[in-house]
């Protein structure tokens, strides 16, 4: 099951696509269920998941009005009549992890001036872990990702992100971590400079159970790049290539550490454009994971 946050009437709300491709309001449903935390939260008491307490409160209320998600995600497009999406989780902290993938440690050593360091990141046994953004900072699907101007190089990155409740994952959904790699390629230690800055990330379009995803190492992911209505640049990887795999990062990540429930995690990228390549502003980003959707966004320089 996929599910989505969204503002109608200026109220947040909460829907469930089933596996139909019919999306039903659990909000209008359960007035209690105003989150996808609030869902989180009744399958932690419950013992269960978030699809078997949608399931009960879709059993209570047989017959109710549905809508085509189709229909649903693309009156959330801008310009038209339909709801706001919100990100799917109302997340406190971001975290991302990098060098996960082969290809983006030889694109860090490449850009860098000190490549020695990815290398060594990559073979070791901790991973690199790194603070991302807050819920006030995070982008939703359509909203603004932003470009440094005061850098010369920028790029988005697909990754797939996971979602915690008590420590332990229990969904999926899509990721864009905006990168300022003239700023990081300068010295490793302008890392967060690079990574963190006003409209540098972003997650969407839905929230996947785990249960509902299956094996989250074996995902296609996408990105496309559009640039005055055509495609500058598409590339494609798959989460089989991870070196770390979701269970090993959230392992690293919550050693001693302690993360408040919601915390979302993107897991490194395996696409990046080539070095030829640099977004600009009112580019168009999509973000396509399977089972999860596509996540999309518009480029500003901030």
């Amino acid at each position: 099951m996929r599910y989505y946050q969204y503002l109608q009437n200026s109220t947040k709300h909460v829907c469930v696509e089933d596996d139909s491709g019919q999306v039903t309001d659990l909000t209008v449903l359960n007035s209690e269920i105003g989150s996808t935390l609030d869902l989180l939260k009744a399958a932690s008491i419950t013992g269960s998941d978030i699809d078997s307490v949608t399931r009960g409160i879709l059993a209570a209320n047989e017959g109710v009005t549905t809508i085509n998600s189709k229909e649903f995600l693309s009156g959330a497009e801008p310009g038209k009549d339909g709801v706001t999406l919100l990100p799917p989780i109302d997340a406190p902290e971001v975290w991302a992890f990098g060098v996960t993938y082969m290809d983006s440690m030889r694109e860090r050593q490449a850009e860098s001036g000190s490549p020695d360091v990815y290398a060594k990141v990559y073979d070791a046994e901790r991973p690199e872990a790194f603070f991302k953004s807050t819920l006030e900072r995070l982008q939703a699907p359509f909203d603004e990702v932003g470009i440094r101007a005061d850098s010369d190089w920028n790029v988005p990155e697909p990754e797939l992100a996971f979602v915690t409740y008590g420590g332990k994952i229990v969904g999926y959904t899509c990721g864009n971590d905006m990168s300022s790699r003239t700023i990081e390629g300068e010295n490793p230690l302008y890392l967060p400079q690079a990574k963190v800055y006003d409209k540098s990330a972003a997650l969407g379009p839905a929230l996947v159970s785990k249960e509902s995803i299956g094996d989250p190492q074996k995902l296609a992911v996408t990105l496309v790049i559009e640039r005055d209505g055509k495609e500058a640049f598409k590339g494609e990887a798959n989460t089989a290539d991870m070196k770390r795999d979701c269970e090993y990062l959230v392992d690293w990540l919550v050693r001693h550490n302690t993360i408040p429930d919601g915390t979302s995690v993107m897991t490194g990228t395996g696409t990046i454009p080539p070095p030829e390549f640099t977004l600009a502003a009112d580019d168009i980003v999509h973000i396509t994971i399977d089972k999860i959707g596509t996540l999309t966004n518009v480029v500003t320089v901030v």
